[in-house]
């Protein structure tokens, strides 16, 4: 069986610049997740970041992703709008996309959503979140009980400003009584796209391994998009049913 090929994007400027989270992520958010599927069968994952040439993300990597991640938050407004383009692209050819915790805020998210995805409450005072899984027959819940508990996280509240989701999977409580919308499933072209909430940089939420289940288990929800792989840009023919 051919490996889901990964590429995990970060845009590694608080790891640089910030010892707490240097601390808890010294090869960055994007290594902590990659080398985590790169320890799963059938599972292959590189890492790109903002700083690199194109973003990390050029036509040849973009080619050979079947599923790409994207955690960002401070330099949402770096991201080039060319590169933008070729990734809504090749969503909508096939790709799979995972949007992490504050890349709700990110232009791809936002141009694959069109609506104002940077909307929501927040508050950044360590509370406890809780991820109650709503849809425990689906494939991204698979191996979970009937709630992921967070020790310490930053909230965020609804209203939300995202389209309904085709699918929702998770809904997170905070101490404050907030609730949010956070796991969202969707469909854009022939790619499948989800929402996944948590992933504040401070907290070392990707080490926790029942978060680390379920991006293993969107990955490969989202891989299953197999429809348009025949070449960058370019949607692979049907066969004609006789």
């Amino acid at each position: 069986m051919t490996n889901i090929k990964v590429t995990v994007w970060n845009e590694y400027r608080h790891e640089r610049h910030n010892e707490q989270v240097k601390a808890i992520y010294p090869e960055g958010i994007h290594m902590a997740i990659a080398n985590h599927l790169n320890a799963q069968d059938g599972l292959e994952a590189k890492t790109a970041v903002l700083d690199d040439p194109e973003h990390g993300l050029t036509d040849e990597v973009l080619n050979q992703t079947d599923v790409l991640l994207w955690w960002g938050h401070l330099a949402h407004d770096e991201v080039s709008d060319e590169i933008v383009e070729k990734v809504r692209q090749r969503v909508l050819d096939g790709m799979g996309l995972i949007v992490l915790h504050s890349g709700h805020a990110s232009k791809i998210f936002r141009a694959l959503m069109g609506t104002n995805t940077g909307a929501l409450k927040w508050r950044d005072d360590g509370e406890k979140e809780r991820i109650w899984v709503i849809e425990p027959g689906h494939p991204i819940a698979k191996g979970l009980g009937e709630y992921i508990e967070i020790p310490k996280e930053e909230m965020y509240g609804e209203r939300f400003e995202i389209p309904a989701p085709d699918e929702l999977i998770f809904i997170s409580w905070f101490e404050g009584g907030e609730v949010f919308r956070s796991g969202c499933c969707y469909r854009r072209g022939q790619g499948n796209i989800f929402y996944f909430r948590p992933g504040h940089e401070t907290f070392p939420v990707y080490h926790q391994p029942e978060v680390l289940q379920v991006i293993v288990n969107g990955v490969r929800w989202a891989a299953k998009s197999e429809v348009a792989k025949v070449s960058y840009g370019r949607v692979a023919p049907l066969e004609s049913v006789h």
